[in-house]
């Protein structure tokens, strides 16, 4: 898994480079102005929420390409070579589509590829606000009136990349909350006829279980899994309010569970069953979600740092083969890159080994203080394969 040479006088530690599975690019302009208590007294995941419709109200094809160029030079200086976007800012503010409907998912994708990344563009569907309730003013631009909408979008963006090896286009059902139940099983079936990736919101927030049970006597994984959406190419992101029976039906569909650890932490949104995911087969990989902070060694250390704050035990897991550090960085890496349609990490990140973070380290134990001591500041770059 990893290599250790010598390179102008310094020694340098090879790994697969890294992927960050889920992606909002157009929160990076959101930093640090959510981090102060409003009006409201329980700030929390929703109120958060406004402030991101704001942020997306102001986009156009020029500024949402210059904001997504600084959140992927960012990325790539942490070590990450592939990105998964979960796009949903598709019209103009008023929700009239663009003459050319993909010219944002097209900036996106432009402004990964000037950057040196790998992109999986994963086109959402969107539709209403929750159950029963019509799409709100600060979401209209994500919205579509009809799942053939959707999907000539993604029949455009197909066409447009097929013979692109660095982008791969997927297809994202936002979220039980903006997606009518009636619109899961032809997006599922096109996503099987074409062999894409398919990733979703799932169960990030108790509101969303608790609306999904109201409008369809089923928690969401329940409703997804009896639609036919879970299987290897099925994405559950955030998964952090599942009960152990539906961790048992992702991993029996060979499907992943996308934790997104820095965002998650800074919404509040709470700790998911890790063991419980881990123990029913599911698999995992990592997503930076709303650049709050970007660094991709914290999310994937987080595999198993919040599982200990949430268990209040220590080294939670044991892999079959190799140290909980490979498995973790296989997670940020490979298992990232696989879930967003591409085979393998497609490069290596170059770790400098003289860092003063890796003083006293010996050889046996360097990937684990690369994964649970280290960050960006380790990274000397990226090289391709």
């Amino acid at each position: 898994m990893f290599e250790i040479r010598h390179a102008a006088g310094r020694r340098q530690l090879l790994l697969p480079a890294l992927t960050t599975a889920h992606s909002h690019a157009f929160q990076r302009q959101m930093r640090g102005l959510a981090q102060r208590r409003g009006k409201d007294p329980k700030d929390d995941f929703w109120t958060w929420r406004g402030q991101m419709y704001e942020a997306a109200r102001s986009l156009g094809p020029e500024s949402i390409a210059r904001v997504s160029r600084v959140a992927f030079r960012e990325l790539k200086s942490a070590g990450v070579h592939t990105v998964g976007e979960f796009h949903y800012v598709h019209h103009q503010p008023d929700g009239t589509p663009y003459d050319d409907r993909t010219v944002l998912a097209d900036a996106v994708i432009a402004a990964a590829k000037a950057e040196g990344l790998r992109v999986a563009l994963l086109r959402v569907a969107y539709h209403r606000a929750g159950p029963g309730r019509a799409a709100e003013p600060g979401q209209k631009r994500f919205c579509d009136p009809d799942v053939e909408h959707v999907l000539r979008d993604v029949d455009t963006l197909r066409a447009r990349y097929a013979n692109d090896p660095d982008v791969r286009v997927g297809l994202a059902p936002h979220s039980v909350r903006a997606v009518p139940p009636s619109w899961l099983r032809p997006l599922r079936e096109y996503a099987d006829a074409h062999g894409l990736a398919l990733h979703m919101h799932v169960a990030e927030q108790a509101r969303e279980v608790e609306e999904c049970v109201a409008e369809t006597g089923r928690r969401p994984i329940e409703l997804l899994s009896e639609e036919g959406l879970l299987s290897s190419r099925f994405v559950a992101v955030h998964a952090t309010n599942l009960l152990p029976h539906e961790a048992r039906l992702l991993g029996e569909a060979g499907a992943f569970a996308c934790v997104c650890a820095t965002t998650e932490r800074d919404l509040g949104d709470g700790l998911p069953d890790l063991s419980a995911l881990r123990s029913a087969g599911a698999r995992l990989c990592t997503g930076i979600d709303s650049h709050v902070i970007t660094d991709p060694f914290d999310d994937l250390r987080a595999l198993e740092t919040h599982e200990r704050l949430r268990t209040r035990t220590r080294v939670t897991f044991q892999p079959e083969g190799g140290t909980p550090a490979e498995a973790l960085w296989l997670e940020g890496s490979v298992e990232g890159s696989v879930a967003c349609g591409f085979r393998d990490a497609g490069g290596r990140v170059v770790i400098d080994l003289e860092h003063p973070t890796l003083g006293l380290v010996d050889e046996a134990h360097v990937v684990d203080a690369v994964v649970f001591s280290g960050g960006p500041g380790l990274v000397v770059g990226i090289e391709r394969d």
